[in-house]
């Protein structure tokens, strides 16, 4: 009997030592990541990026856990709350920097700590500190854009463009431009063009009224670069007593453009797949974290330069996004649903659209 006992007690400890625990209940601690995004105005961090990426971490990773963060547009916050991480035992950095120039430093602080980055949406600026970028290429959205544009007009070389840049500031917005300018350059006539400080649509509104009165109201086509450009373009617009709007680009999927694509105010926008590109983030940071190769078929021959480095990337590919195609693209993925789109004020455009 005490034979069998004796057994029984080297099995027993035998099975916790294959199990890395020995038989003295040591508690593994759990890995973390770190998980920073950079504001609340675009609704789609807090209601797809987020929810997405920790699924998709805990699909992967049971006790992983995820250490979250949001800057609301403070790039100083994102700072503090990077350190913060790093302090708090963050093995992985996934950050969508408020300002990219700025965010260089979060990187320094996590080489300091041995800690890789993961340039999550947009591209951290002239740093050598970065394992991956994770995102979408400007080049290919603009060629969207500028391609969405030209189908838009009936007779392209006789048209007159009104051009709504991004922040100068902002490096994406600068490659966006280039791109756009690569597609239209040569067959439509751009009779004005406005780098809109901070992207805004109280800054895009002004540049267009402006635009607008140099122009004697003939506009053809107004390539906005992002759906907030794209709404104050419309609403400058409307306040100078268009009857009928001309073509106007966006680009964010942002749930109010969706709602203009329906009713007619925006042609198009670009659908940039969130749960790819988070769900992408949470297993490059898996891998990092844990210490092991990031699959092949995620990361190929592509690289970003950021000024400093190429940086391996993860390119995810944008969707342009029409009333013809909304059904197809944005609402077939989640991304918005028809509830979402068709409220109160757009329940006859969406029957006209089949949403409905």
């Amino acid at each position: 009997m005490q034979l069998t006992r004796f057994a029984a007690f080297l099995a027993v400890g035998f099975t916790l030592a294959a199990c890395g625990g020995g038989v003295s209940n040591q508690v593994v601690p759990a890995k973390k990541v770190a998980l920073l995004l950079p504001d609340t105005t675009n609704a789609r961090y807090e209601a797809q990026d987020r929810p997405l990426f920790q699924a998709k971490l805990r699909s992967l990773c049971q006790d992983c856990q995820v250490i979250y963060r949001n800057a609301n547009g403070d790039a100083a916050a994102q700072l503090q709350q990077a350190e913060y991480a790093l302090g708090a035992g963050a093995g992985v950095l996934v950050l969508d920097p408020v300002d990219a120039g700025s965010a260089a430093a979060i990187a320094g602080r996590a080489a300091n700590h041995h800690v890789p980055v993961v340039a999550y949406d947009g591209l951290v600026a002239n740093t050598s500190s970065l394992s991956y970028f994770i995102g979408f290429d400007q080049g290919a959205i603009g060629a969207l854009q500028g391609g969405a544009l030209l189908a838009a007009l009936k007779t392209p070389a006789q048209a007159s463009v009104v051009m709504l840049n991004g922040d100068p500031a902002d490096r994406d917005a600068g490659a966006l431009k280039k791109a756009v300018h690569k597609a239209i350059d040569g067959k439509v006539t751009v009779a004005k063009e406005f780098d809109v400080a901070a992207a805004s649509s109280d800054g895009a509104q002004l540049e267009m009224a402006q635009a607008l009165t140099a122009l004697k109201g003939k506009v053809d086509a107004v390539y906005g670069a992002n759906d907030e450009i794209a709404s104050g373009a419309v609403a400058a617009m409307k306040q100078a007593g268009l009857k009928t709007l001309p073509p106007v680009t966006g680009g964010d999927t942002e749930l109010s453009a969706v709602q203009r694509i329906i009713s007619g105010e925006q042609y198009m926008t670009v659908y940039r797949p969130v749960r790819q590109e988070a769900e992408a983030a949470a297993q490059v940071a898996y891998d990092l974290v844990y210490g092991v190769a990031v699959p092949s078929s995620l990361v190929t021959a592509n690289s970003v330069n950021n000024g400093s480095a190429d940086v391996p990337a993860v390119l995810i590919q944008p969707v342009a996004v029409t009333r013809r195609t909304l059904i197809s693209t944005v609402i077939a993925d989640g991304f918005w649903t028809r509830a979402d789109i068709c409220t109160a004020a757009y329940t006859q455009a969406c029957r006209a659209a089949g949403l409905s």
